[in-house]
């Protein structure tokens, strides 16, 4: 019988697992100690290996001869827990056995002792489906289980499991798999299995598995069965409706041209042979992202302009989530694409304008460009990075010292004096931002970009996990050496995170090794600080940096509610002490 590949190249053993490095280390050492509790939650994206490190673990534990944390294989004890009739590695589905009755009747065998193995192991999947009253039944078991149970609670929902459940557990979070990971397995079971595939379409399988290396190897599986010869990158495309290569080039081309007629037609195309217009819009936005890697890291000619291919990145990526919740996505899509090629198309004749005239006018400049794009002020990023390299300060002259110093947006002022801690916090944030905008640098960008991502593990402490989410919300602008600028949509979520800002700040640095003071402003003031930034390029002024201010404290008031009503009753009689 043929079995699936995700079943055949299951991991038997936890030196097979790929990607969980830290976990595996953790598990093998509470075993070779013998030191592990009773009861674990495994949580995580699909595909990542819960299921098989929980099964793995059940077996290690009742190995008589553990090999470093690993089951021998030999003993009789493994042996009988390989077998599908195994009575002590009980398995359960959480989906369809969410009652209470069900966990009762757990608890009713539970006192029984293990049959052939050392120990019971319970291995409960998808444990969040569980019911609240099944939740409560569970409860005491895990709190006090019999000496010879062991609990695994697998879930790919943890936010829906009670923290009294989770308080009880030694919690370990499975990430996603990264697509190097996963290329390197897929390359070895291709070998294995003698399938012939093209390079890239084990990057295609990577990309679209979202680190799961179940669905990695149940593509390639699918892929197998439906190319009798080489699997090819139009192969992959084909068969998840997804546009080839030659199609995908000329669909951007229809974009960046403005050739709106010929971008409504090929969506009504791709719909009506049965395409997912949303993975063909994926598709641009990975296609128009690695155009601009491969500028910033192999130098490489960019054909469409460098600011609308950021502009429509970002615009995608912003609007993904509100597209796969609509109710006709094709619709969305199109009026998308409409409204950004229209918009660009009117920017583009105002440059042509505007670029006439001797003096340029800051109202004329696209303020949705980025200060990170190398063709903002000339096509050629050499003539960029020329400018940008002048020593020269011209900042010093008495008439051009205001363009830098108003460095945060009168609203964005107001905001801040409303801080009841730091009395110059708008102050503090002015110069941070010139300071930032002074030595910003894309190497930087990139860094904490990278950097944001070790924020993930660290989204459910206790401790930290709130300041966390504020800074995973953020957008990064502009990164220094020594500072960075995040921006944020509304002003009330700015001025609450003002109120962190110095644990934010710990937080940040602690968990990426950095080493960075951060300026907190909205989404409407980057786009001021940008445009000013700009236009002062444009006149060969260059921002310099300014010595940031010491935190002023608010003095604490003595006055409170009850002395202010007393005050009111009774006049200046009243004496505080």
């Amino acid at each position: 019988m043929y079995h699936a590949l995700y079943r055949k190249y299951r991991p038997l053993n936890f030196k097979d697992v790929v990607g969980q490095d830290v976990i595996v280390k953790t598990l093998c050492n509470s075993i070779k100690n013998n030191s592990f509790s009773h009861a674990y939650m495994f949580f995580g994206p699909r595909g990542t290996g819960k299921t098989t490190v929980s099964k793995i673990f059940a077996r290690a534990v009742n190995c008589l001869n553990p090999v470093d944390g690993n089951s021998c294989g030999k003993c009789k004890n493994c042996l009988h827990s390989y077998e599908k009739e195994c009575v002590d590695i009980i398995e359960i589905d959480a989906a369809s056995n969410n009652g209470v009755d069900e966990i009762r009747e757990l608890k009713n065998k539970i006192s029984l002792v293990p049959a052939e193995l050392k120990f019971k192991v319970y291995i409960i999947d998808e444990v969040h489906m569980l019911s609240i009253g099944a939740f409560n039944a569970l409860l005491k078991t895990l709190e006090e289980p019999p000496k010879h149970a062991i609990f695994i609670l697998a879930t790919t929902d943890p936010q829906k499991v009670p923290e009294t459940i989770i308080s009880r557990c030694q919690c370990f979070s499975f990430k996603r798999l990264s697509q190097n990971v996963i290329i390197d397995r897929l390359t070895t079971v291709s070998d294995n299995e003698n399938i012939n595939v093209d390079g890239d379409v084990l990057k295609e399988i990577a990309l679209s598995s979202d680190g799961g290396m179940r669905d990695a190897l149940g593509m390639l599986d699918k892929l197998s069965s439906y190319s009798n010869g080489k699997i090819t990158v139009d192969d992959f495309a084909e068969l998840n409706g997804m546009l080839t290569n030659s199609n995908l080039i000329k669909f951007c081309d229809y974009i960046f041209t403005f050739d709106l007629t010929n971008v409504l037609l090929a969506i009504n195309t791709y719909n009506s042979e049965g395409k997912n217009v949303i993975q063909v819009l994926s598709q641009v936005m990975y296609y128009l992202m690695d155009i601009v890697v491969d500028f910033y890291t192999n130098n490489s000619e960019i054909t469409y302009p460098f600011d609308e291919v950021l502009d429509l990145v970002n615009l995608i990526n912003e609007k993904m989530f509100d597209i796969k919740k609509s109710g006709n996505p094709k619709i969305y899509i199109e009026t998308l694409l409409i409204k950004f090629i229209n918009d660009n198309n009117t920017k583009n004749i105002s440059r042509e304008i505007s670029s006439d005239k001797k003096n340029v006018d800051i109202n004329t400049i696209d303020s949705d460009n980025s200060i990170n794009d190398a063709s903002l002020l000339d096509d050629s990023k050499d003539a960029m990075i020329k400018k940008m390299k002048k020593t020269e300060n011209i900042i010093s002259t008495d008439n051009n010292f205001e363009l830098v110093e108003h460095s945060i947006v009168e609203s964005e002022s107001n905001l801040l004096s409303e801080m009841s801690k730091i009395s110059n916090i708008d102050e503090i944030m002015k110069v941070r931002v010139n300071n930032t905008l002074a030595l910003a640098n894309k190497s930087y960008l990139k860094e904490a970009v990278n950097n944001m991502n070790m924020l993930n593990d660290y989204t459910f402490d206790q401790e930290i996990g709130y300041i966390v989410c504020a800074l995973l919300d953020s957008k990064i602008r502009a990164v220094s050496e020594k500072s960075m600028i995040i921006s944020y949509e509304y002003d009330s979520v700015v001025k609450q995170n003002l109120l962190n800002l110095s644990k934010m700040i710990d937080v940040y640095n602690k968990i990426t090794g950095s080493n960075k003071l951060i300026a907190i402003i909205t989404d409407e003031s980057w786009e001021f600080e940008k445009g000013r930034y700009i236009d002062a390029l444009k006149n060969n002024i260059h921002y310099t940096v300014m010595e940031e201010p010491e935190e002023v404290l608010e003095e604490s008031k003595k006055d409170d509610i009850i002395t202010n009503s007393a005050i009111e009753l009774f006049g200046d009689i009243v004496e505080v002490e």
